[in-house]
Order: C-alpha cells, then sequence, then structure tokens
C-alpha cells in the first residue's frame, strides 16, 4: 500500500511514493532538472503556465512509477503541496485564460495597500490576520482593473495547488487554508471575507467549493489517469500550501512548535493557538493545516528574504576561492561567538516584510582592518542571518507565542555548525534536524486524509530523526550580548 505526494514549487515539480507501512520513501523524482521558466513581461511581474506544471508532475510521476515498479493499483491515496499565494484564472470549460500571476509577482503590492488603508488597517488585520498586501485576492483585483476582458470570462479562481487538483480530478475546490493565504477567509466571521471581496468588485461565486484539508477531494478521472499512468478513481486526499505543508511534513502540528527552512530566502513558521495578529503586519498568518472552528491552529509565518543568499555571496566574493561550504562552516567554527565585534545586518535581497517592507541592503558593521578577516566576516554573516531570523520570533511570541523546539529538515544552512548551534544558543529553543521533503510529506497527509493514519502521530512515527542540538546555557549569554549589539546597528539603520 502506497500514497503518492506531489509538491508543486516554481522552480520544479516533485513526486514522491511513500509506503504507508514503514514511512519511508520508495522513490521520488522532479522535473524539469534546471529550474523552471518564469516569464517577466514586465519588471516586477512573474508568470507561470499552469499546464507547464501539469507537464512536469506527469514527467515525475512517469519516473515514480518507472523507478518503483509498483502496480498503480497499489497506490490508495494522493496528496499535493503548492507555491503558495498564486492565482489561475479558468472558464466554464476549465481553460486556463491567463498564465498563472505566481508568489513572487509584485505587481498588486499598491492595489493591497490601498485595501489596506481605505477598509483600515484594524478591520484587515482583525478579520484577515494579514493586509491584503500583495496575496492572491488583490492579484485578482488587479486582473479585473487592468485585464477586463479575462476578468468577464473567469468562472472560478484557484491557486496553484486547486488546479493540479482540478486537472487530476476534474474538481474545482479548495481549502479554507489555501483561502487565508490568498486574503479570502474572514477569520471573525469565519467565512469567506465578503467585505474585501466587495470592496475589490470580486463576485463570491468565482470562489471554489471548500473541502477539507484533510479527507476526500475527488477522485482521479479516466482522463487523467491514462495521462498519468495512474489508476482511475485513486482519492485525492489533502492538500496544502508549501509552509504548512513543510511543517506537517516536520510534524508540527501544535501551539509552540516550529518549523523552519533556510534556504535563498529562511522562513521560521510557527503554529498559534490563539486568533492573533502583528498591529504592524511584519509576519504572515494563515489557517494551518488542522484549523477548524473548534480548534484555533494558525500558521505564523516569517521570512527573511536574504538568508543562503547572502552566504552564497560571501562564498563568491569573500571567502577563500574554490572552497566548499563545508570549508567555509569550518573557518567560521574557528572564530569566537559573536565575531569578535563584527556584525552583519543579512537585508540585502530586496524588501523584508518584517522590516515593514523596507528595502534597506546589506550592512557590514564593526570591522577593524587590523584584527578582523576573511573568517570573521564569514561567521558574522551566518549569525547576522540567525540575529534576523531572532529578531521575527520576538515578534512571533509578542503575539502570544512560545517557543520551544524548532523542526528543520537537515539541508542548506542547517548543514552548519555555526549556524544551528547560533540559532540553538540565542533562541533557547531545541533545534531536531529530521530527513523529509515537502512531496514525502504530502503523501503522509494523503495518508491522513484518507484514514490510513488515525493522527499525525501515527503518520510521522517513523519521521528520522538525524540529529538534536540543544542550546548550551553557558554560551547563551554571550550570544545574547552579540545579538543585542546586532539589534542595537539594526534599530540605528531602520
Amino acid at each position: 500500500m502506497y500514497l503518492l505526494g506531489y509538491d508543486i514549487g516554481s522552480s520544479s515539480v516533485k513526486a514522491s511514493l511513500v509506503d504507508a507501512q514503514t514511512g519511508k520513501c520508495v522513490a521520488s523524482a522532479f522535473y524539469p532538472d534546471q529550474e523552471a521558466e518564469i516569464l517577466a513581461p514586465q519588471v516586477g511581474w512573474a508568470e507561470q503556465h499552469p499546464d507547464m506544471w501539469w507537464k512536469y508532475l506527469k514527467l515525475a510521476t512517469s519516473e515514480v512509477l518507472l523507478k518503483s515498479k509498483i502496480s498503480s493499483f497499489e497506490i490508495k491515496a494522493i496528496g499535493i503541496s503548492y507555491q503558495m499565494h498564486g492565482l489561475v484564472c479558468v472558464n466554464k470549460n476549465q481553460e486556463v485564460l491567463r498564465p498563472s500571476i505566481i508568489w513572487c509577482d509584485s505587481r498588486a503590492v499598491s492595489i493591497g495597500e490601498q485595501a489596506f488603508n481605505e477598509l483600515g488597517t484594524e478591520k484587515c488585520l482583525s478579520h484577515l490576520l494579514n493586509s491584503p498586501g500583495n496575496f492572491t485576492a488583490s492579484k485578482l483585483a488587479w486582473v479585473r482593473q487592468n485585464e477586463p476582458q479575462v476578468y468577464e470570462q473567469i468562472d472560478k479562481i484557484m491557486l496553484p495547488g486547486d488546479y493540479i487538483a482540478m486537472r487530476l480530478s476534474g474538481e474545482v475546490r479548495t481549502t479554507v487554508s489555501g483561502l487565508s493565504e490568498g486574503m479570502f477567509w474572514d477569520f471573525q466571521e469565519n467565512c469567506l471575507a465578503k467585505f474585501l471581496l466587495d470592496y475589490y468588485g470580486i463576485d463570491a461565486n468565482l470562489i471554489a467549493d471548500i473541502v477539507p484539508t484533510f479527507g476526500e477531494q475527488g477522485f482521479i478521472t479516466k482522463v487523467a489517469a491514462e495521462e498519468l499512468g495512474l489508476s482511475e478513481g485513486t482519492p485525492i486526499t489533502y492538500r496544502a500550501g508549501d509552509q504548512p505543508n513543510n511543517a506537517l511534513s516536520l510534524n508540527v502540528f501544535n501551539p509552540g512548535e516550529i518549523a523552519s527552512t533556510a534556504g535563498t530566502s529562511g522562513v521560521v513558521y510557527g503554529v498559534n493557538g490563539q486568533i492573533q495578529y502583528d498591529k504592524q503586519s511584519r509576519v504572515n498568518t494563515f489557517a494551518h493545516v488542522n484549523h477548524h472552528p473548534e480548534q484555533t491552529r494558525l500558521g505564523v509565518l516569517l521570512c527573511v528574504n536574504g538568508t543562503g543568499i547572502l552566504n552564497s555571496w560571501i562564498k563568491r566574493n569573500v571567502a577563500p576561492e574554490g572552497i566548499s561550504y563545508n570549508d567555509m562552516n569550518n573557518l567560521a567554527a574557528g572564530i569566537p561567538i559573536g565575531s569578535e565585534g563584527v556584525s552583519i545586518l543579512p537585508f540585502g535581497n530586496g524588501a523584508e516584510r518584517m522590516l515593514r517592507n523596507l528595502e534597506m541592503g546589506c550592512v557590514m558593521h564593526g570591522i577593524d582592518f587590523n584584527r578582523h578577516r576573511k573568517e570573521h566576516i564569514i561567521r558574522a554573516a551566518q549569525e547576522g542571518i540567525v540575529f534576523a531570523f531572532k529578531y521575527g520570533i520576538d515578534i512571533m511570541e509578542q503575539m502570544g507565542m512560545r517557543l520551544n523546539k524548532i523542526h528543520a529538515g537537515k539541508a542548506n544552512m542547517f548543514l552548519s555548525g555555526v549556524f544551528r548551534d547560533t540559532l540553538a544558543g540565542v533562541t533557547g529553543a531545541t533545534i531536531e534536524l529530521y530527513d523529509t521533503d515537502g512531496a514525502a510529506g504530502a503523501a503522509k497527509g494523503a495518508g491522513m486524509g484518507a484514514g490510513i493514519y488515525k493522527d499525525n502521530n501515527e503518520a510521522f512515527a517513523t519521521l528520522e530523526k538525524l540529529q538534536v542540538i540543544e542550546p548550551v546555557a553557558t554560551d547563551m549569554p554571550v550570544y545574547q550580548e552579540a545579538y543585542d549589539r546586532w539589534k542595537n546597528v539594526l534599530e540605528k539603520e531602520i
């Protein structure tokens, strides 16, 4: 008995096949080998055609079935993870009307800001838990204002994962978690955010039917089964955006639990058990995968744009030529905590939401030409990234969240001992590193939705814990001193 998970990213589409009994991934594949194309018709725009996602999904599915050599009849459920905040528009024939406006497209920023100001910050934050911002609802408003001939043909709008589910099942459906990430959900009224739809002049009938995050969401049609080599009637039983799904993949479901990633950009995603929001809208809040009216579970998302991209910049421009990231980590480890006074603000990758959308650039402070070497800058960069995480975590704690434990995959910046130890030391949290990915997590989510697993603890009982990092009590004051110095530099800049 197997479970199939898909992860629909903007760079690639991944498929993973999981043995439901052992919990182990038996085969996985992703397409394309290089990053998928992102169209940019104008500066600040970012689009992808949904047909491209479907093409790559077919190729990944074919390879997974070939590698595993199993019969498609043995696949009992399908789960979907997807890039968040995208907009897909289809007509009555389920034909795509325009390329998807994806997460990193910024054309709707001014539309969201105007809505935030005219509707009122308190109204938006208390009901949406966010500013309307550059999210899916604002992107749809842009289409209505700028492409009325397209808008008039729209029968339903979807998120990227909803589109893939539609191609699989023929059904246009979505979830509360998905609606919340698009700013379509009113947490006070527990229904569609009619006040925002009315403000934008958007017909509520364009919103897809709502299904639970876990449970029957549709069945593979004969046409899709023939295209993919799957079995007709296989149920789709789970879908979620990539960050909630990453948390699920790391078995993060309850208040106080944190999931983190640290690739090009970095994310800290914590679960809150109360409906709360940041009054300055410096973090995003969405319905987590296990949120429902009787159980508040909100995912509070902090994104630091300047994470791995700073580390790679340091490797290219500062570190000795030709060394590996592991060599860099070893050089950093030879420098004392606090980098002997060097502080780096890692904000050189665009506007930072947690700094109220300030685009301040990267700042290096405290360099002494007679004392500091490349190794100090390498360490200060990694510490600066962690301190940016800590600054955001402080905002999350002001919202009533309590940080006890951080779950992460052992990849990217979490491969660095300096990064891991600094994060544990400055937050006081235990860090647990696991072997998992989004597609495998979506497969296990499908197992939960199909009733194969009774709960998340059973689904993730075999999740392999690779390493545990505990904060060292004697080092914590030293990390705090370095963070306070870093924070003083930041506050002078902003």
